[in-house]
């Protein structure tokens, strides 16, 4: 639940300062590109793309309001960035703090709650991954596939040794196959 709450912290802060139209670089470019179904520069972003335009559908025809749907895109990227960020940083500190199979007393759990909430919280709030977060980049949605990959192999790790552990790294394939669609940051 505190996972949760750091996606809809982090969610309302960037929607509440989304750029609403677009801003500078290659912002405006992915805007348009994604609006209308074009490529842009080169390598590409496909994916990004057509996320991106399914959000312009929100603009329900109001073109003043299409910019502001593919930022609000990214918001919600790096507000889930930030969630799965909290889950890998609790996983890390639970292993740290008791090992593979102890079960964490009141004291350690609050603990590795409280790790992972101040460490997802300050770098939700940091001046980069801010600025990525409020305008039509790939950078928060490629962050976004990274840490969902981060994340599986720590649950790949925790389940390795058990039956159907495969499908960990199944998934951690596809979701690298598919970052190459937005950024190739994941490789």
């Amino acid at each position: 639940l505190l996972g949760w709450a750091t996606f809809l912290l982090s969610a309302i802060a960037y929607i509440l300062t989304t750029e609403p139209s677009a801003s500078f670089w290659d912002c405006g470019e992915f805007i348009l590109s994604s609006y209308k179904i074009e490529v842009g520069h080169p390598p590409g972003a496909p994916l990004f793309m057509m996320l991106a335009n399914f959000f312009t559908q929100f603009s329900f025809g109001n073109v003043e309001n299409v910019a502001l749907m593919v930022n609000i895109m990214s918001s919600l990227a790096a507000a889930a960035t930030i969630m799965f960020l909290f889950w890998t940083i609790t996983h890390i500190s639970r292993r740290m703090v008791c090992g593979r199979s102890e079960e964490p007393s009141l004291g350690k759990t609050i603990a590795i709650m409280g790790a992972g909430f101040v460490g997802a919280m300050a770098y939700a709030f940091t001046d980069t991954f801010w600025f990525s977060a409020v305008e039509a980049e790939v950078y928060a949605l490629s962050s976004l596939m990274t840490a969902v990959v981060v994340w599986a192999i720590l649950k790949w790790e925790e389940a390795a040794d058990k039956k159907g552990n495969e499908r960990w790294l199944i998934f951690i394939a596809y979701m690298m196959g598919l970052s190459i669609g937005v950024h190739i940051l994941n490789l």
